[in-house]
């Protein structure tokens, strides 16, 4: 039966809980993959996904062009005047707000610019899920697909012990399957009717064709 020695990846991408969360988009992005095991100087100690990295993202709120502590009283600009009895001018809030920064989405895709980058602040000790499912190399690829199945994930981590040796994903089993890799073997049960998969089928008897009577 297959392996998961069979269709792992053995060079695997990882990264540290130190990494920040720019760098690990930056990362999976790069070698376009959905996760990557975190390591702490050769210990696995949790996951990271785009999903965590996306749902992080989307929760942080707009901030502003600079981090706090790099302004200092007098750099603004005067605020708008106007005079004793008259309504406040549409300008003096457009001034005040002036800095708050764009949306998320939009800071994101300029995350070179000059403006303060929040996804550099934080790190993938904040994001990571520190639940780490992993199997050894001589599981089966239809046992791994049962468990990611029922763990609810989509890749799982191949370990020798503690070491690491490798990743599976979905998409590893799916390309297995379109190349006929997982070929359906009919089951073997041994006299006393319990299932034994090192057997081999017993091709049956062809059967005798009947002669019509004339």
């Amino acid at each position: 039966m297959l392996k998961l020695s069979d269709i792992m990846t053995p060079d695997v991408l990882t990264v540290t809980p130190e990494t920040t969360v720019r760098d690990a988009m930056e990362l999976l992005a790069g070698r376009h993959i959905s996760g990557a095991p975190v390591v702490v100087r050769d210990r696995v100690v949790g996951v990271v996904s785009t999903t965590d990295l996306l749902d992080f993202a989307a929760e942080l709120p707009a901030v502003p062009a600079e981090p706090a502590d790099a302004l200092e009283l007098g750099d603004s600009e005067p605020a708008a005047e106007w005079e004793d009895g008259a309504g406040v001018p549409s300008a003096f809030f457009s001034e005040l707000w002036s800095d708050a920064g764009a949306a998320l989405e939009a800071r994101c895709q300029q995350a070179a610019s000059a403006e303060w980058d929040p996804l550099v602040e934080h790190t993938v000790a904040e994001v990571m899920t520190r639940r780490v499912c992993s199997l050894p190399p001589s599981a089966t690829v239809e046992a791994a697909a049962e468990y990611m199945a029922r763990a609810g994930v989509h890749r799982v981590l191949v370990m020798d012990g503690a070491r690491l040796v490798g990743i599976v994903s979905t998409h590893d089993i799916v390309r297995a399957v379109a190349a006929r890799r997982l070929a359906a073997r009919p089951p073997v049960f041994t006299r006393s009717g319990a299932f034994d998969e090192r057997a081999s089928p017993t091709p049956s008897a062809p059967r005798r064709r009947r002669t019509p009577r004339q």
